[in-house]
């Protein structure tokens, strides 16, 4: 009988032994974003290549909100030669939610740089590569992105990493900010003057003075002075800054992010802008 008695505690104690080499192993095991980098990374050969490069910058339309419908629409499918730099600073395969791993505090979806990066890929040359740079974070103010502050020092910081990993060049900022500037008066008037300290801020830290600046028109706002930021985005004063107005496109139930239709739209209206202003230049890309 007293063998018997044992085998209950032998099993209880094996179990724990068998929890405590799990958790041990959990604790040695690298994040998820580590895990997925390093799973999909071996599956480009472009992870090193040179890229055209867009930074990704702003809050929650920019990080996108739009419902992740299944299956997913052509503009949203990976591609071989579009490539996302993940917040473990690696190249991957693009694919929503290009956020996930960077606006980490909330529930991230479909935004406009999948469909604007598909549309580039038409006109590019079949061997060259673009690079996504995700950087932006829900629920953000514009002086949370001024110099000094964590956002727009890790702005720059990805910005380079991105262009050291097999060089490349940056072709564009994309903006899309100011939702959370018109609840306060102070911050809608005051947005004007902290955005084109922003631009200058940006074009001096990467040593690009020319670099462009895609800024999206607001189509909605999270208080009542959505009109004055609207304002202030129209009469920046610096060269080299495009606005794409978005009033008017589909929003959400929520009535303050753009739809899955909204940011297919707002991705085309992007690459509009940008292949336009490439070609009065007299470069395509």
């Amino acid at each position: 009988m007293k063998p018997m008695a044992r085998q209950p505690l032998r099993l209880l104690l094996a179990a724990v032994a068998a929890v405590a080499m799990l958790s041990f192993l959990l604790l040695l095991a690298p994040p998820p974003d580590a895990l997925l980098s390093a799973f999909l990374s071996p599956s480009s050969p472009y992870a090193h290549r040179p890229k055209l490069l867009f930074l990704l910058a702003g809050q929650s339309n920019m990080a996108g909100r739009g419902a992740l419908a299944r299956p997913l629409p052509p503009p949203y499918l990976p591609h071989p030669r579009l490539l996302r730099l993940a917040a473990s600073r690696r190249w991957v395969p693009a694919a929503p939610p290009l956020h996930a791993d960077i606006d980490t505090h909330k529930t991230c979806g479909l935004g406009p740089a999948m469909p604007f990066a598909h549309r580039l890929l038409l006109l590019l040359h079949s061997d060259e590569v673009l690079g996504l740079v995700p950087c932006a974070v829900g629920g953000t103010r514009i002086w949370m992105w001024a110099r000094g502050q964590p956002l727009y020092e890790a702005a720059v910081d990805r910005a380079r990493a991105a262009v050291a990993d097999g060089g490349g060049a940056i072709g564009a900022v994309l903006w899309f900010q100011g939702e959370s500037d018109t609840i306060e008066l102070d911050d809608a008037r005051s947005y004007g003057a902290k955005m084109e300290r922003l631009v200058a801020d940006l074009r001096a830290d990467l040593h690009l003075p020319n670099l462009l600046v895609i800024q999206v028109g607001l189509a909605s706002g999270e208080g009542n002075y959505t009109d004055i930021v609207r304002e202030a985005q129209k009469n920046i004063n610096l060269p080299n800054v495009l606005l794409v107005d978005a009033m008017g496109l589909p929003l959400r139930d929520d009535q303050l992010h753009l739809s899955t239709e909204a940011q297919l739209q707002l991705g085309n209206m992007l690459a509009e802008a940008y292949l336009k202003f490439n070609s009065s230049r007299g470069s395509m890309l």
